[in-house]
């Protein structure tokens, strides 16, 4: 196991195990976004691993969003730094990451832990995982999940979750169909690696070939339409709405 301050990286036979260990709920910051980019190209660059689980080393937390505190500090320019990185870059080496990936996903995952989960091709929630959208109670927008949400779930579906923010549950994720499956949280890692293992077990060519065309046909014009959406939430952040918004935030959490 090679391991950073927030980030692991093992290797189980022909699987890469990556794990988010940033105390205390894996919250997104610049360090922490760049060693997952790096995490995903090293197991994408490597052909002896032939699939991905994405998961936390924290009991209580998959990733509970961006750090709001460096947002704050930052600003606009920081925004923009953290989103092109979650936004932009995570999604492009995802999307070229030529072997299937999947989210093992256990206790908290809100904002851009929601995003991270999204990013892979599947996602196992364990039974005490929660999801959620609370950018607006910190006078953010939920930028990527503009485009996302109302596919799975329906326009009026997405907007409820949305612009209500309220979180929910993996058995509620799972009959949306965020999910692909709730399994108990003792069982979520063997479940995962038993699925990764399938996965490997495939052709690797033909999961490769495959899996670019799938990402190309579903696509559907994300990163053409993505960089408009980071430019307005990088610019919302040095509103006087917003400041106020995530200072209350920060005193109360």
């Amino acid at each position: 196991m090679t391991t950073g301050d927030t980030i692991s990286y093992s290797v189980d036979g022909p699987v890469a195990v990556i794990a988010l260990n940033k105390p205390k709920l894996n919250t997104l910051d610049i360090a922490v976004l760049d060693g997952l980019i790096a995490a995903l190209r090293r197991a994408g660059g490597d052909d002896s691993i032939r699939a991905v689980i994405l998961t936390s080393a924290l009991e209580k937390a998959f990733c509970a969003g961006l750090d709001l505190e460096q947002v704050l500090d930052g600003g606009s320019a920081m925004m923009r730094a953290l989103l092109q990185r979650l936004y932009i870059e995570l999604f492009g080496v995802q999307h070229n990451l030529g072997k299937p990936s999947i989210a093992a996903v256990a206790g908290v995952a809100r904002g851009g832990g929601t995003t991270l989960s999204l990013s892979c091709d599947v996602v196992l929630a364990a039974d005490n995982a929660s999801f959620g959208y609370p950018e607006f109670h910190v006078g953010i927008l939920p930028g990527i999940h503009f485009t996302h949400l109302p596919r799975v779930v329906g326009r009026h579906k997405a907007f409820e979750l949305l612009f209500g923010a309220a979180p929910f549950g993996a058995s509620e994720a799972a009959r949306l169909g965020l999910v692909n499956r709730v399994v108990d949280a003792n069982d979520l890692m063997a479940t995962a690696m038993t699925m990764a293992r399938d996965f490997a077990a495939k052709p690797p060519q033909a999961i490769k070939l495959g899996r670019a065309a799938f990402m190309d046909i579903n696509d559907d014009g994300y990163r053409q339409s993505i960089a408009s959406v980071v430019e307005t939430m990088a610019l919302m952040i040095d509103s006087d709405e917003t400041q106020d918004a995530l200072r209350r935030f920060l005193k109360r959490s």
